[in-house]
């Protein structure tokens, strides 16, 4: 391989701690304060439940929802980290299904996403939070004018 074919990180391995840097939300308020403080200070396990769809993570403490009612299907991203009733966070990967249930607690950074597709079973996920979403709003008209 030459110089210019080298892949832009080194391939994780198993025996690893892997960190990926997150946006939180558009969902993290549904979650308690310490439910978002664990995602980034747990290390979560790739379990061998993980495919192109996702990386099903295991933590030793699930994350706790504050809003526990249903969450009408949205749409939903490659590297969201979407969290079911378990509290065992998901990481959509390339298969991903377009909409989803369940709430988005952060979505990985766009430059640690080939990094996420190839983490192998067994290995360990840090994550970073970088900080939020901006919130969505309507656009003003001196938005849509400049566009």
């Amino acid at each position: 391989m030459s110089t210019a074919e080298q892949p832009a990180f080194d391939m994780p391995r198993a025996d690893q701690v892997i960190t990926l840097d997150v946006v939180m939300g558009p969902r993290s308020d549904w979650f308690t304060a310490e439910a978002q403080q664990l995602l980034a200070q747990q290390t979560w396990l790739v379990t061998p439940q993980s495919n192109r769809i996702g990386i099903r993570l295991a933590g030793e403490q699930s994350l706790t929802r504050v809003v526990t009612g249903e969450l009408p299907s949205e749409g939903t991203t490659v590297g969201a980290i979407q969290v079911p009733p378990s509290g065992q966070p998901v990481l959509f990967l390339a298969d991903h299904p377009l909409t989803g249930g369940y709430p988005v607690i952060g979505a990985v950074a766009t430059y640690h996403l080939d990094k996420a597709g190839q983490i192998p079973v067994n290995a360990r996920i840090r994550f970073n939070p970088l900080g939020a979403f901006e919130p969505v709003g309507p656009a003003t008209s001196d938005e849509t004018h400049n566009k």
